[in-house]
């Protein structure tokens, strides 16, 4: 897919037939996702969900807007962190929502980062064989990636998003503002995700991000808007033509994530950060590429330039390297037994691969420089 780099319309349509919906990106949209989202939540009961970090900086914002439209509103607030993504924080959430009369017509609003969107997500998708809900994603990696879509889930001690569900959202309402909140961190890690778009289908984009990293690091406003929407209509284009990863079309988004998911899972969620976790895992697969003759070193070079640049580590650690590989013999993504991983054969592009012998991971894992 080719790009430019000149701003995007900030409304973006992701056509689905009867799961269409519409993501908004702007500033200042907290204050207004009561009209923004007013088809999906007028005269409804709105079940907020958000967690301990989000919750005091933004839940009255929305919850004050939301008041205007919908008939209830009433708030869940998780603790923050990835391990909330259980099977137990769900019955937690599915018990307060039956004290507090939900029904089949009240709505989910995940108020949050990737964690509250995976998990609301999933709470929305079984209760009551599938309630509606709105994404209002507050961290850089959510609003680029987890937010869109449809994917949504829990992890297992073992396995991260083993448990969840196709299940779209009614409305994605994006403010760039509240990333002057976000800690550095997690910013960063969310542009591992944005680097990610460039890498698997959009070469131009991957240029303009190597020429962009002080704007990126600075949060430039137009920068920001710029890229937010430009991974927006990537993944949208590729959810539109492979919602339920059925074609093998929407596989290519998870380049770097089964070494990734195997990382969070084998040193502990939260260790590592998602995006961390997948931009050491890009890095991996990207050596591995390299190994298999599927790209130069000139490749990989450009990538980990990138990831450097932006203070994203590739490095993965030196331990647990036969307990990854075992993580990542269990990746959701295994079928009738096979593990495909996906590789790049360009900047720009990328494939399925069948997953080559044990002995060529491990030395995947391992840096080469």
């Amino acid at each position: 897919m080719n790009a430019s780099p000149e701003p995007l319309p900030h409304l973006i349509d992701v056509d689905l037939g009867d799961r269409s919906y519409r993501i908004t990106i702007g500033s200042g949209h907290l204050d207004d996702v009561g009209t923004i989202c007013r088809e999906a939540l007028v005269d409804r009961h709105a079940f907020v969900i958000t967690d301990s970090n989000v919750g005091p900086i933004y839940l009255d914002r929305v919850t004050t807007s939301l008041g205007g439209t919908s008939k209830r509103v009433d708030v869940m607030t998780m603790e923050a962190g990835e391990s909330t993504k259980s099977l137990a924080n769900c019955q937690r959430i599915w018990q307060q929502m039956l004290h507090l009369a939900a029904d089949r017509s009240s709505i989910v609003v995940a108020l949050g980062g990737g964690v509250i969107g995976d998990l609301g997500g999933f709470v929305a998708a079984a209760f009551a064989r599938g309630i509606d809900f709105v994404q209002i994603p507050t961290s850089l990696l959510a609003q680029v990636d987890s937010s869109v879509g449809g994917k949504v889930g829990i992890n297992l001690p073992g396995a991260k998003n083993m448990v969840g569900a196709f299940w779209q959202p009614r409305s994605v309402l994006i403010d760039t503002d509240v990333l002057s909140t976000l800690d550095q961190r997690n910013y960063v890690a969310g542009l591992a995700e944005v680097i990610k778009y460039g890498l698997i289908m959009d070469l131009p984009f991957f240029e303009y991000l190597e020429k962009s990293v002080s704007e990126l690091l600075s949060l430039d406003s137009e920068t920001l808007a710029r890229v937010i929407a430009r991974c927006c209509q990537c993944k949208t284009d590729v959810v539109e033509a492979d919602e339920r990863e059925q074609s093998g079309r929407r596989a290519i988004l998870n380049y770097g994530h089964t070494y990734g998911h195997a990382i969070e899972a084998v040193f502990g969620y939260g260790t590592f950060l998602h995006g961390e976790a997948i931009s050491i895992g890009m890095t991996c697969a990207g050596r591995l590429a390299v190994q298999l003759g599927l790209v130069d070193s000139e490749f990989l070079k450009r990538q980990t330039e990138l990831f450097r640049a932006v203070g994203l580590p590739v490095d993965c650690p030196s331990e647990k390297h036969d307990e990854l590989i075992d993580a990542m013999a269990r990746d959701k993504k295994v079928s009738k037994g096979q593990l495909n991983l996906i590789l790049p054969t360009k900047i720009g592009h990328v494939e399925s691969i069948p997953a080559p012998n044990r002995a060529e991971i491990l030395t995947s894992l391992k840096p080469t420089d």
